[in-house]
């Protein structure tokens, strides 16, 4: 693994530090972030999907109305 030094704002460090100490689903920030960078990328692949389908005129639904479907799925 690559290793990064990164400065964060102190709001963005308190943010980090409470998710990772108080609320325990990470054992540091290492592990938050890389989930964060995830799943921006797997938003930006996702939004990516909705333009082309939107672009491609083969779908009567706009990308709001695919998303909250998408979602509305994820909730089953």
């Amino acid at each position: 693994m690559s290793r990064q030094s990164v400065t964060l704002t102190e709001s963005n460090n308190k943010w980090l530090n409470y998710h990772v100490e108080s609320i325990g689903d990470y054992a540091n920030k290492s592990e938050l972030i890389n989930d964060l960078i995830r799943r921006a990328r797997r938003a930006e692949v996702i939004n990516q999907k909705l333009e082309k389908a939107e672009n491609s005129h083969f779908i009567d639904q706009t990308s709001d109305e695919i998303l909250a479907e998408f979602k509305s799925s994820m909730n089953k």
